[in-house]
């Protein structure tokens, strides 16, 4: 098995070498730009893990991965935009819109999301694509209810705006690995888990959302409740899960 750190270089490494669709153009710099700037890739560092623990080929996997990386980046573009959280920096860099305009940021998110599809649907079953798929609609929707204000509970924004790409991260990972659907509901459960958890643990770090809802402490219990449960969920999984394990724990046990 993989550790983490290697995992992570294996992401890294094929984003790198990653070739976008030719008719871009010069519009491949600003799709790279915001790949460029960094991040931890929990994601795709737990669509690797998670299909290499089911007993899936790593290069298999690594398409899948990137998808889901593809997709998180596209969201982060276009959240930035001064139409929606109007941010100007991102991860200590120039935000897109900042750095190329406001324009060439929107296509640019548009690209990755379209690029994020073309990797999605390079495997022979439709079933990675369609997990991708409802993932980002799920994304989309949750972002809808954040922007609107619309009156959904605290649970249900954050279980489609951010949960619903850890759970897919999970999801394209069993599809690429080839694991029957019907031993998936455990690796699912275990996904939904994890999406709580960083969920949580973000608000905490941000001062906002669950913790505007039940303050820090009951925040914290919280998500010390979720990474319980997620931990659990992996117990029940007969596999060699201690790279999960040692995510679920790095995610608890965030302070930046």
């Amino acid at each position: 098995m993989r550790t983490g750190e290697e995992l992570l270089a294996l992401v890294e490494s094929y984003l790198g070498e990653l070739a976008f669709t030719p008719e871009l153009g010069g519009l491949e710099e600003a799709v790279r730009y915001p790949l460029e700037s960094g991040g931890k890739r929990i994601r795709p560092v737990l669509c690797l893990a998670v299909g290499e623990a089911a007993g899936g080929d790593l290069e298999r996997c690594l398409p899948a991965a990137a998808a889901v990386e593809l997709v998180h980046t596209f969201s982060l573009v276009h959240d930035d935009l001064p139409a929606l959280d109007d941010d100007d920096e991102r991860r200590g860099r120039p935000s897109a819109h900042v750095a190329y305009g406001e324009a060439v940021a929107l296509l640019a998110g548009d690209a990755l999301l379209a690029e994020a599809f073309r990797l999605a649907l390079s495997y022979p079953t439709p079933a990675v694509g369609r997990e991708l798929a409802a993932a980002t609609l799920g994304m989309i929707g949750g972002q809808y209810l954040d922007v609107t204000g619309s009156g959904a509970d605290l649970a249900e924004l954050h279980r489609l705006k951010t949960g619903a790409l850890f759970s897919a991260a999970v999801g394209v990972a069993l599809w690429a690995a080839e694991v029957p659907e019907v031993e998936q509901r455990p690796w699912r459960a275990f996904g939904d888990e994890l999406g709580l958890l960083f969920q949580i643990v973000d608000d905490v770090l941000d001062g906002d959302g669950y913790v505007a809802a039940h303050g820090v402490d009951g925040a914290r219990a919280q998500a010390d409740d979720a990474a319980a449960r997620a931990l659990a969920r992996l117990d029940a999984i007969p596999a060699e899960t201690s790279v999960l394990v040692g995510l679920v724990a790095g995610l608890a046990s965030r302070t930046a």
